[in-house]
């Protein structure tokens, strides 16, 4: 089974997302909101890993075939996506059962011969 490469990012952006909410408001401008969930819906993360080897840069291509593009959900283990961050764990954790799929294919822009930097962007679904 073909998994995410197991490399520390050099680089994150995280979009928590939010509780899936619905508004509605009267002719009288009354506000009522709805709250449909307890899980934070939406959640976008974009990952970069520089200065890796072509053979690394391989690894996200053939993962992202593997899973058929943006098709299929896969899992990432806390360690692959939160390496390399100093600050509390729980600040950046996600809900257990959060599977990722590809927001769209992996850039790869060659740095100079063998050498590459990799981003991935990723959607959280539930």
């Amino acid at each position: 089974m073909t998994t995410f490469p197991a490399l520390e990012p050099t680089g994150r952006s995280i979009d928590f997302g939010d509780y899936p909410v619905k508004t509605f408001t009267s002719q009288s401008g009354k506000e009522v909101r709805i709250l449909y969930g307890d899980k934070r819906t939406n959640v976008k993360m974009q990952l970069t890993f520089d200065n890796i080897t072509d053979a690394e840069a391989d690894g996200f291509v053939l993962h992202y075939d593997y899973v058929k593009g943006s098709f299929d959900t896969f899992l990432l283990s806390g360690s692959e996506w939160r390496a390399g961050w100093d600050g509390i764990q729980s600040r950046i954790e996600l809900p257990a059962a959060n599977r990722w799929r590809y927001e769209s294919a992996p850039q790869i822009q060659q740095v100079r011969p063998g050498i590459s930097t990799v981003t991935v962007n990723l959607v959280g679904v539930l």
